[in-house]
Parts: structure tokens; sequence; C-alpha cells
């Protein structure tokens, strides 16, 4: 009987032609083979299979506590090794930092650059860092360092030119940009654009601030970082403890009692800690030696608002006549105390925009740089903030007038022509001379000369100014 057409066996074929049940014939019931097989295993017990159980939520989290204090307590230890080690080292980590920062940012619009296949925009996105970083640190190195790099020939123009330089090197990454734009594509380059240029301003800017106030004393650097630190815990165990009361809905685990708690308790460690570090040079006097750490120490002349200071509160009218209250404490612990406020009240708004941030992209964190913590970019999101209000306010309250000779000397070297420098260099030999500050010889050499010896470079090498 011929087979039908169009009907199609999913069993196979055995070699002989004939065809392979799904069931060999020894496991057919009451047939002689199984009968055999069956009595030839009746004394084996067979091992039951041993599913694999899913990891229930409390191993979970339980692996994650773990893993995050451990973490936690590595960062916290590097932290304080770098701070004691010296200004450099905290320069490095702040350096690292952002460019993990920035990565991590733009990792998140990248990836339709690899779907579009345009190698530019990543290339691209990294010479913007360089030229960005280029000109910010460069302008903190010829202000704080001017004393070094305007005595160097080679170093001068680059110092003289500085902004110029960084000018040109944007415009070339911004006409390889133009250039490289491709029908189809414009959107989306375009909003890559921005997005880097967001980048720099939020992460580069800000870090570029946090790393001169490492060069003004390593104290305002530590202060605002311990402050933000201090906030985020206490936050978390108010929250926890007495937390009821949701704060925002980007953040749904931040509490109203968690928020002022934190506030409380950040603001009495502020002015505990500012006691403890106005103690110590080595946080309180500005970088002029980056070869210093915390044994070795600085030496300056402290500035006022770190010197105690008697306070009296006028006369209450509740209180018998002459009758005042007075305390003994130093300035900077008032504005520590406002640094607590803005850390606590201000600053988590960072973190709660990286929240907003993340929602939009949809993403936990933004990425796996620290395990158990996510990013650099989640455990920086108000350290940012923080360090720029540090900046504004020092700049604003704090520092002090800071025109000394080397600043003359500077303006001299870079907006003085040659004969008004030959002019100044004759008159100030003069004023010297007129208040016995030179000896007789070299007040002759200087003041009745027909001509002056100026002595330049390590292998005294002469150069004849005329006058």
């Amino acid at each position: 009987m011929a087979p039908r057409r169009g009907v199609k066996f999913p069993h196979k074929q055995s070699g002989d032609g004939r065809r392979a049940s799904f069931s060999e014939p020894g496991d057919e019931p009451g047939s002689p083979t199984s009968s055999r097989s069956g009595t030839a295993l009746d004394g084996i017990q067979e091992k039951p299979l041993i599913e694999e159980q899913p990891q229930s939520e409390y191993e979970k989290k339980k692996a994650n506590f773990i893993t995050r204090t451990f973490w936690t307590f590595v960062m916290i230890g590097g932290f304080f090794a770098a701070l004691f080690m010296g200004h450099v080292y905290i320069i490095l980590i702040i350096t690292a930092i952002q460019v993990v920062s920035f990565k991590e940012v733009i990792a998140i619009a990248s990836v339709p650059s690899r779907a579009r296949d345009i190698q530019s925009t990543k290339s691209l996105n990294w010479y913007w860092l360089a030229t960005t970083m280029y000109f910010l640190y460069g302008e903190s190195v010829i202000y704080y360092f001017k004393h070094i790099v305007f005595v160097g020939k080679t170093i001068l123009p680059l110092a003289t030119h500085h902004r110029f330089i960084s000018f040109v090197l944007y415009m070339f990454g911004f006409l390889f940009f133009v250039a490289t734009l491709r029908p189809g594509c414009y959107k989306f380059q375009f909003t890559n654009f921005g997005w880097t240029h967001m980048a720099l301003i939020i992460i580069v800017v800000q870090a570029h601030f946090i790393m001169n106030n490492v060069f003004e004393g390593m104290i305002w650097f530590f202060l605002p970082a311990a402050l933000v630190i201090t906030n985020d815990i206490f936050a978390y165990i108010c929250g926890i403890t007495f937390g009821r009361t949701q704060l925002i809905k980007l953040s749904p685990k931040k509490t109203v009692e968690g928020f002022v708690g934190a506030w409380v308790m950040t603001a009495i460690f502020a002015v505990f800690l500012t006691n403890l570090l106005l103690r110590s040079p080595y946080f309180i006097c500005p970088a002029t030696n980056l070869g210093a750490n915390i044994f070795s120490g600085l030496d300056c002349t402290p500035n006022p608002v770190f010197v105690p200071q008697k306070y009296t509160t006028p006369d209450l009218l509740f209180l018998p006549p002459n009758y005042k209250f007075s305390i003994t404490m130093a300035p900077m612990q008032i504005h520590a105390f406002l640094w607590a406020t803005f850390a606590s009240l201000i600053a988590p708004f960072g973190g709660f925009f990286a929240s907003g941030l993340k929602r939009t992209f949809k993403i936990k964190d933004f990425g796996d740089s620290i395990p158990g913590h996510g990013g650099i970019t989640d455990r920086m999101d108000c350290q940012f903030i923080m360090g720029l209000f540090a900046y504004v306010y020092y700049h604003t309250f704090i520092a002090m007038p800071n025109f000394n000779a080397q600043d003359v000397i500077e303006t001299v070297l870079t907006e003085f022509p040659p004969s008004q420098q030959l002019l100044l260099f004759k008159a100030l030999a003069q004023v010297l001379a007129n208040n016995d500050k030179l000896e007789q010889h070299v007040r002759s050499s200087l003041l009745y000369p027909s001509q002056v010896t100026v002595y330049r470079g390590a292998d005294n090498t002469r150069s004849w100014i005329n006058y």
C-alpha cells in the first residue's frame, strides 16, 4: 500500500530502512528484554535529582550587604591613605574620578553610536575631555604655581598664551565635528554634542573647582567631602529609625524625618570636626609644597578664620545688668555650620538630579566601577555640587587678598615691554640703595654701570643689557 503523499513522519529511519520507534523493544511492558532489565536494576537505588534552588531574596541582600560593606572600607581606607600621603595623591584621585565619571555618563548616550557605526563620535568625546582638562588645569597651574611657570623659559610661552592655545584646540574639535556630520544622523550627532558638553560642565568643570580647593588648603577639600558623606550616613540611619513621610518621588526611600535628622547630626559633626582640623597646619595651610604629607606638615601664617575668638552676647532684657554669655570659638566653626546646612539641604538635590537622569534612561546605576555601590558617579553626584559651593563660598567670604611680589613679577613679565622692565629694575635698585638694603659693591654695579650683567641658567651664561 503506497504511503500517503504530503505526510511527513517525525521519527527517524533505522539503518535497514525500518521505522525506529520512540521506545526501544525492551521498553515495552512484558517484553523479555524489559523483564531482564528490571531484574538487573532491582538492587540499584536511583539517586533522586536535586533541583538547584534559586537564591532567596534574603541571601541576595546578605551577599550585597557584605560586598557593599567590604568595598566601603576599601574606599575609606584608600581615601585616608591618599589624604595623609599628600596633595599630589588627592589630585590624582580627583583626576581619576572625573575621567571615570565622564566615561559613565557618556556611555549612557553612546550606545546608538555603535549601532549607527559612527566611529568618530567616541573619539571626539574624549578629545573634548582632554581639551577641557588642558584649559582648566592649565589655568590652575598658572595661578597657583606661577613662581615655577614664569621662571622657566621653555614653558613661559605656554603660560602667557594658554587661553589662545586652548581656544585653538577647541576649534579643531568643532571643525572636525561639523566635517563628520552624516546625513540621516544629524539628530543623534547634535544630541551627543550637547550631551557631551553637559557632562563636561557637570563633571569636569566642578571637579576643577574641587582641585583648586586642594591647592588652597586640604581643609577646603576634606571638610566638604566629609560633610556630604556624614549627611548620607545619618540620612540612612534616621530614615530607617523613624522615617515615615516620603520626601521626594524621585527617591522613594528618602524621608522628611531622615532629611531633617541628618541635617542636625551633620551640623553637630561639622563643628567638632572643624575644631579638630584647624589644629593641624597640614590642613589649614595652602599647598605651597606638593611634597608635604601629614608627617612633614606645612608652615604658614594661619588665616584669621582659624584663630579662636571670644563672642559675647549683647545685653538682654531678661538677664541682670552686665550679665552676658560668652563663648570662644574659631570663626571657621560658624562657617562649618553653614556648610553643613548646604550639605544637608541643598547638596542632596544633586543626588535627586542623578536619580532622575537614571530613571530617564531606565538604568539602576551609572556603572559597575565599585562592586556593591554601582558606578563612581553614583557616589559623587552630591560631591560635585558641594565642592563647587565650597570654592565659591571660600573665595567670597573667607579668602584673604593674595597680592604679593610674585604677582608683580608675573605682571612685569607678561604685560611690560623690555624698556619698562629695565626701568622698573633700575627704580627698584635705587629704592633698595636709599634704604641701605644693598651691599656697597652691589649698589655701585646696579646704579652706576655702563652695563649690567644678568646671569641666566645653571651654566652661568652671561647676557649683557645696556642702559
